[in-house]
Formats: structure tokens, C-alpha cells, sequence
């Protein structure tokens, strides 16, 4: 080995041992004649210095050409710092090394960005830093993300492993089941004009896997979707896995509420309440304008429907004899708000169909809105009761059929929340994770453009047994036995337990999705005749787990958690790919590109 300790190992009682350092150039300085340099590994710094009468001339010479980055060993005796140049900020703060050898492992390019200031390298275009991943992931932050990723890794396989799970690893070659996202396609070479595709999930050999008797299956599974990207997605990602038998919803609940329990633990030393909040679907629209809320927010919608059924403001009134309703937000200490801001608010609006956005600032003791002059004092009072309006707040409203309604106040709420948050206004500690799951969901959602029906998860999510007779009556009253788990306005996964009957199943394809027999057959046949051999009650989960581990880790983006990611259009700019192939490994898969060539420039 080239080294004897780590860069973050030395301490006061080494004094006077002769060590062995391996590392990069963390930093170089030139001080009256000596040369500090700090070298840094994986595990973080130690301070070396390099005097010279202690060192061949050539060896000083060296050092003193060293740029950031090289990638150097030293060896050299610990001693105590003088008094008063600790450096209490790394772990090895209270030493250096007085070096008698350096050999340098490998010279290093002047950097395209530095990895040794933050700061500077929060500046820098991410795509620059992408492009050289290599350099990228040496910051101290990354190294961070990639330790705890794997901490949670090795803390979750354990978690499964104690509750009698076993890792089952299911194909990466699937066949094409387009219900859901987009797929990543694999053209066979030995089948022409047949194609393998990516699995989006293990869904369907994981509910095999019960049919087969493993009864507890978890994997962290790598699944593709060719979706438009943002900051929580990309092409390839990594679940965590999971089914179970004969369990029903509460099972899911109590073991994966564990599960986050452990994580928490082991990575923030965080102790999670349990058990967790829960919401039906209706009631997180209802409360919070959307599926996925974040609690900590505060600013719960409130309705206004009855109040306002024959309010002399006709945008109101006339919504709720449509069968619409009306809700509020009060933006505590939001009547300040600029007119860019409520311009912004009210694009919102009208992105979800709205004509426009009702609000009132409650400033001066004065109510000043254009719409207040329409309200009687029973209204005003209503509003002012529920509300618990105060001097300096902002109330936004909202007047359409219930999703809508509900729909456009959340977005709203989401964005006012990030000014006030901008302002100061409204602080959320960092180490605060409201967890809740959100249950209940409907089974089935309804397509104007295609009018028909289709399913709101997946197709094998089981209805609520007393609503399983709507299926083909009423459909849109048919509950799902769907659950997320959701912390901090971030879904984090979800599940449900599923249909295990098989003329269920098939209802579910035919009946309701109208999807054809024959293409059920196609798609879904060997499912359905496994299930006719003995299939369990089961359910399952999957966890987003890059997502979990960006939440851990405070950042917006997965990318940052992600050894190798892609970028928003889902190249991996550091190997140049996707990128072209041959034409002969065309001609083995019987392909033939019909590609538009591009204009010549100029």
C-alpha cells in the first residue's frame, strides 16, 4: 500500500510517528521558504509541509511546482502544530506532516474549474461540470453524497434482511407494455423486427415472484422511462423495490414507516414519529390543493362554496350554480406583494383554465380589491372567521369545479410560500421532514380527448372490495387501495395492494381500460394464467430512491446524488453519448434509418 493512514486519521497522539500520505493537491502555498501543501483523499486533508533543509534540493524543487490536483505521496513525521495555527475546520486540524519524501504518482492539467472553493464552484455552468464529471465529483459535497448513498444502500438491504425479505433480481430486458411512460426500446438481433424494451418497473415479475411463493421480494431495482426530463427525473433511475403476501394496506405502512425510521436515523441521527400523518386524496386537495403536500407550509385552502351559492359577485355565484366551488388561501403577511408577483399568480391561474385570479390585500385597516364592493357583510365575516384575516395578509381565490379549484390554489400556495420563504417571513428549519401518506385515491381517471377510461397508478392496482361492483357501473366513484408516502411536498413512492383474481384483472383490461382481449392476450396473458394457478393476495411499494437521497441530502436536483447522470435532455455529456454506430451493427439488427439530414450551415 502507498499509504499508511488516511488523510483525515491523524491525530495528536501520531506525534512523532513516521506516516505515509496518497492523495490529490488539495492546495499549495508558499510561505517564507516552507511550502504548505494540504492533501486530500476521500476521506478528507492533512496539512504537509516542505522545508527545505530537510529535503534534496530536487525533492523541494518539486513540490514547488505542484499544481491542485496532482496526485502525489508523501512521506514524512507528525508533529503538533505551533500554537495558534490549528485548524479546527478539518478533522487533522491539530497536526501536520513534515515530509522527507514526496514521489509524484501523476501530474494533473491546469483544472477547467476548481474543486477546492464551493463557492466558486456553485458558479460554475453545470453542463462545464458534467462534461468533466470526474473533476465534479471530488468536491467535498459530492464525495458526501455518494458515502451516504451507499450508507443507505447497505442500512436498507440490512432493514430487508432483518424483516425476512429476500433480493430478487428481475430481468432488464422486458417486453413493450405501452401503458404507461414512454419505453427505452432494444432492437433483437436474432428476432427481426421484434424488440426488447427497458422495464419502467419490475411490476409485473414482481407480482409473478409472489405467484411463485417468495412471498417477500425487495430489490433496488434500475428502471428506464423516455420521459421529458426536470430536476427530479431522469432516464435511468434506482427504486427500492418491494412486494408482499397476504398483507393488506396497514402492512405496507408499518414496514416501510420502519424503513424510513432506519434510514433517518442512520443517515441525519433524526428520530422519526411514528406513525405517520394520513390524508385521503380528497382531503390533501381539499386541505392543500394537491396530491403531494407539503405540510410545513402552512396556508390550508379553505371553502367558501355555501357562503358564497347566491353572492351578488358573479364570478362566484355563477361557478357554484355550475356545480363549481369556491375556495380561498390567506397568504399570511403577503399584502406586499408586487404587481409582477400577483401577474405571476395570476398566469397560474389561467395555465389551469381559469379567466383570471380574485384577491384582496388587507392593508391600512382596508380591505382593497375591486371585488369586495360586491360582498355583503355576512360574507366579509365569514371570510374574516375562516380566514382569521389580519392586518398585512393577502387572500387568493378561486372559483371553479372542484379539481380546478382546488388545483390552481395549490400552485398558487406552492409559489407564495417561496416568496415568503425569499422574504424571511416564513422559516422551516432544515432538519424538519413531515412525513404523512396519502390514501384512498380514485382507481380511475377519464380522458375527454380518447373518452374512455384509464388507470390513475397501473392497471393491477386493486379497487376497495365494497366498490368493486362500480367497476362497470360507475367507475368514477371506484376507490383505489393506492397508497404515497410523501415528506416535504415530495412523493417518495408509492404502491398498492393488488387484483390476485383473475377475472377481476381481466375486467379491469377489458371492461373498463376497453382494452382489446386479443392485446390483452398479447400483453398480459401470461399474468393472467399464472394468477389462475394460485395467486396470493399481495401487495407492494416502490421507493424513489434517488429522490429519498436528495431529500437527505438538501438538494433540489437528483443529478447531485447520481454518480453519472444526464443532463434535461438526457445526454451524458462526459462520454459523448447517445452518439452514432456503424452502419454494419445497423444492418445486424435489420434496421434501416430514415433520420432527417440536416441543412448545411451558411
Amino acid at each position: 500500500m502507498k499509504r499508511t493512514h488516511h488523510c483525515s486519521e491523524l491525530r495528536t497522539e501520531h506525534a512523532g510517528q513516521t506516516v505515509t500520505l496518497s492523495g490529490w493537491v488539495h492546495s499549495r502555498r508558499d510561505l517564507g521558504g516552507l511550502i504548505f501543501i494540504d492533501i486530500r483523499d476521500r476521506e478528507g486533508r492533512t496539512q504537509t509541509v516542505f522545508d527545505p533543509s530537510d529535503l534534496p534540493p530536487e525533492t523541494f524543487e518539486r513540490a514547488s511546482t505542484l499544481r491542485s490536483e496532482a496526485v502525489v505521496s508523501v512521506s514524512g513525521k507528525v508533529r503538533k502544530r505551533p500554537d495558534g495555527t490549528d485548524n479546527l475546520k478539518i478533522a487533522s486540524g491539530q497536526v501536520e506532516v513534515m515530509v522527507t519524501n514526496l514521489e509524484v504518482l501523476n501530474q494533473a492539467e491546469v483544472l477547467p474549474f476548481p474543486v477546492d472553493d464551493p463557492e466558486v464552484t456553485a458558479k460554475v455552468n453545470e453542463e462545464l461540470r458534467l462534461q468533466h464529471r470526474y473533476l465534479d465529483l471530488r468536491r467535498p459535497e459530492m464525495v458526501r453524497n455518494l458515502r451516504l448513498r451507499s450508507k443507505v444502500a447497505t442500512a436498507t438491504r440490512v432493514y430487508f434482511d432483518e424483516q425476512g425479505f429476500l433480493e430478487v433480481e428481475t430481468p432488464l430486458l422486458f417486453k413493450s407494455t405501452p401503458e404507461g411512460a414512454r419505453e427505452f426500446l432494444v432492437p433483437s438481433r436474432v428476432h427481426p423486427g421484434q424488440f426488447y424494451a427497458l422495464p419502467q418497473s419490475p411490476q409485473q415479475f414482481k407480482q409473478i415472484l409472489m405467484v411463485a411463493g417468495v412471498e417477500r421480494y425487495f430489490q433496488l431495482a434500475k428502471c428506464f422511462r423516455d420521459e421529458d426530463l426536470r430536476a427530479d427525473r431522469q432516464p435511468e433511475f434506482t427504486q427500492v423495490d418491494v412486494e408482499m403476501s397476504f398483507i393488506e394496506r396497514q402492512d405496507i405502512y408499518d414496514l416501510i414507516e420502519g424503513l424510513l425510521k432506519r434510514i433517518w436515523k442512520t443517515a441525519l441521527d433524526i428520530d422519526l414519529p411514528t406513525p405517520f400523518q394520513r390524508l385521503s386524496f380528497e382531503e390533501a386537495l381539499n386541505r392543500f390543493g394537491i396530491d403531494k403536500p407539503d405540510t410545513r407550509l402552512g396556508m390550508e385552502l379553505v371553502d367558501f362554496t355555501e357562503e358564497f351559492r347566491a353572492s351578488k359577485f358573479k364570478v362566484f355565484s355563477g361557478a357554484v350554480a355550475n356545480g363549481g366551488h369556491v375556495k380561498a388561501l390567506n397568504a399570511r403577511g403577503l399584502a406586499d406583494a408586487t404587481q409582477g408577483q400577483i401577474e405571476a399568480m395570476t398566469e397560474c391561474a389561467k395555465s389551469f383554465g381559469a379567466k383570471g385570479l380574485a384577491f384582496i390585500k388587507v392593508e391600512g385597516g382596508e380591505w382593497k380589491s375591486p371585488i369586495v364592493k360586491f360582498f355583503t357583510e355576512e360574507e366579509k365575516a365569514a371570510l374574516t372567521k375562516k380566514l382569521d384575516i389580519q392586518e398585512g395578509d393577502l387572500i387568493l381565490f378561486a372559483a371553479d369545479e372542484w379539481l380546478a379549484a382546488c388545483e390552481i390554489l395549490g400552485r398558487i400556495r406552492l409559489y407564495c410560500a417561496d416568496v415568503l420563504q425569499a422574504q424571511g417571513k416564513l422559516v422551516i428549519p432544515k432538519d424538519r421532514f413531515d412525513f404523512l401518506w396519502v390514501v384512498d385515491f380514485p382507481l380511475l381517471s377519464f380522458d375527454k380527448e380518447q373518452n374512455r377510461w384509464y388507470s390513475s397508478h397501473h392497471p393491477f392496482t386493486a379497487p376497495v372490495a365494497e366498490d368493486i361492483p362500480l367497476l362497470t357501473t360507475d367507475p368514477r366513484k371506484v376507490r383505489g387501495q393506492h397508497y404515497d408516502v410523501v415528506v416535504n411536498g415530495v412523493e417518495l413512492g408509492g404502491g398498492s395492494i393488488r387484483i390476485h383474481q383473475p377475472d377481476v384483472q381481466k375486467t379491469v383490461f377489458e371492461q373498463v381500460l376497453q382494452i382489446p382481449p386479443d392485446l390483452v392476450q398479447a400483453r398480459f396473458g401470461y399474468m393472467l394464467e399464472a394468477f389462475r394457478y394460485g395467486c396470493p393476495p399481495h401487495g407492494g411499494i416502490a421507493l424513489g430512491f434517488d429522490r429519498l437521497l436528495a431529500t437527505l441530502c438538501g438538494t433540489s436536483s437528483i443529478r447531485d446524488v447520481i454518480a453519472f447522470p444526464k443532463t434535461a435532455k438526457g445526454a451524458d455529456l462526459m462520454t459523448d453519448s447517445p452518439a452514432p454506430v456503424e452502419p454494419k451493427q445497423l444492418r445486424d439488427l435489420h434496421i434501416d434509418l430514415k433520420v432527417p439530414k440536416k441543412e448545411p450551415q451558411g
